[in-house]
This record gives structure tokens, C-alpha cells and sequence, in this order.
């Protein structure tokens, strides 16, 4: 026991700083560009792949173009895109689930199905078929990611509230007189919640990796604008060197998605306490 809290004490510096890092990728979502020393396409030195220095904080890309100003300006494109789309997809994946729930069977067995033929096609796989077929936009990669992802966030919220629709306040409610509607968002979605909102932080993930994965093979966001996943791409010549210009970005890749993960831990430990 005594072991369990004390690594548990470790642990909980590591939880705050990963909130920190979550607030710090909202922030720089919004305010980056602004905060950015030179312009995104400003050509701003003569040596390609320079190291970190005082005038270039991680250095330059491969056409001599200042790095941080490259990154802050991604992260809008990264956290921006992932989460509407994650929003999205939760949203439509909850809200389907509880028409599901409290629909006549038959138009439930239907919604199922539908679903489990979305959620049997790899989400990659899926979003090179529509990318392939209309091409690549910021419009169509949020709709890509939505049709990729809410199936999951379907699954989640259905299985929690066909347990909820089965518990007594429900069947009052009923009872009562009230109709579908107002079981499913006044009973039920609340009791669902918690758990809805940590699988929406684990969408928010899978989404960021999705369209960094799209970028990197050129399908993502399109030149002259560019996410953290488009950044690898780019620099992808400096591998050999160890240029920051291609750390950089797949760092903040790897460091936000572990950092959201944490902050899903430390809200799913939260509700296990309240239970």
C-alpha cells in the first residue's frame, strides 16, 4: 500500500506538468502565429539545417527558414484541425449512440450495423480512399477524421448507455411520461459524461496522429501552410544530420500525445474516486 502511494506521489508532478504542456498546445493554437519571430515562409538565413543558436532557437529548415516560426505556426493547423474534428466525432458518436438506445429495435439493429461496417475499415485506410477520391483540404481531412473516429466514440457511449437505459430513474422517467428526447439528454447523457469525455481526449490522439501520419506522405494539409506532421516531412533530408529542423516537430508530436494521455488518467482516477 505504502508503495502504491508513494509511486502515485512521483507520479502526480508528471500529471500537473502534462496538464501544463496541454494548456501550453491550446495556447500556442491560438496565439502562436502572433508569437512568431519571423514570417511562416520568410527565408531568413543562407545555411540550410542550422543547429540551435541564439538567433535561431531550433534552428532552420531546409530552405533556411526559421524553425520556431514554422512550429508555431503548425501547432494552429495540428491542435485546430484534431480538435474540431475530435469534437465532431464525439459528438456525432454520443448522440447516435443514444438515438440508438432509445429507438424501436429495428431502427437500432439498423445503426448498428451502419456502424460496425464504418468501424471495420481501418481509420487510415478509410481516409486514403476519400482523400484519393476528392482530394485534400482542410475541410475534407475534418470530415475524414469525423467518419473515421465517431464510429469508436459511437461504441463507447452506446455500451454506457444501454446499461444507463436499464436503471430504474429511467424506467420513472418513463413512467412519468416523458419522451425519448428528454430521457436521452436530461437522464442519461449526464451519467454517461465522464466517461464520454475521457474517450473524447483519446479521439483527440488518435486524430492528431492520423493527419501528422497524412502529412508526412504529402495527403494532409497542402503548401504554403503546414502542420507538425507536414514539418517532418519537410525536413525529412536532415535525418543524417540530427537537424533540430526534423526533431523538433516530431518531439512536439510525440510530447503532446503523451501529455493527453496523462491528463485522460488523471480525469478517469478522478471519477473512480467520486464512484
Amino acid at each position: 500500500m505504502r508503495k502504491e502511494e508513494s509511486l502515485a506521489q512521483r507520479l502526480s508532478p508528471l500529471k500537473k506538468l502534462s496538464s501544463i504542456i496541454c494548456l501550453l498546445c491550446f495556447f500556442l493554437s491560438i496565439f502562436g502565429p502572433s508569437l512568431a519571430p519571423h514570417g511562416v515562409g520568410e527565408v531568413v538565413s543562407k545555411t540550410i539545417f542550422a543547429p540551435v543558436t541564439s538567433q535561431f532557437p531550433l534552428g532552420t529548415d531546409y530552405l533556411g527558414r526559421d524553425n520556431l516560426s514554422r512550429i508555431l505556426t503548425a501547432m494552429r493547423y495540428t491542435v485546430g484541425l484534431a480538435l474540431a474534428a475530435s469534437v465532431l466525432a464525439s459528438t456525432v458518436g454520443t448522440f447516435v449512440a443514444l438515438l440508438g438506445v432509445m429507438s424501436p429495435r429495428w431502427l437500432e439493429e439498423v445503426i448498428i450495423r451502419l456502424v460496425d461496417a464504418l468501424i471495420s475499415i481501418p481509420s487510415k485506410m478509410l481516409a486514403l480512399v476519400i482523400i484519393a477520391g476528392f482530394g485534400s483540404s482542410i475541410h475534407l481531412l475534418i470530415i475524414t477524421a469525423v467518419i473515421g473516429y465517431a464510429p469508436g466514440a459511437f461504441r463507447i457511449a452506446y455500451s454506457l448507455a444501454i446499461g444507463q437505459s436499464e436503471l430504474e430513474y429511467v424506467q420513472v422517467a418513463k413512467i412519468r411520461g416523458e419522451n425519448a428526447i428528454y430521457i436521452a439528454i436530461r437522464e442519461i447523457l449526464p451519467n454517461i459524461l465522464n466517461p464520454v469525455l475521457a474517450d473524447f481526449g483519446l479521439r483527440f490522439v488518435f486524430i492528431v496522429l492520423l493527419l501528422s501520419g497524412l502529412s508526412f506522405l504529402g495527403l494532409g494539409i497542402q503548401p504554403p501552410n503546414a502542420d507538425l506532421g507536414s514539418l517532418v516531412r519537410e525536413n525529412i533530408g536532415g535525418l543524417s544530420q540530427g537537424a533540430p529542423a526534423l526533431i523538433a516537430p516530431a518531439m512536439a508530436i510525440g510530447v503532446m500525445t503523451v501529455a493527453v494521455n496523462l491528463v485522460i488518467d488523471r480525469i478517469a482516477e478522478q471519477r473512480n474516486k467520486q464512484h
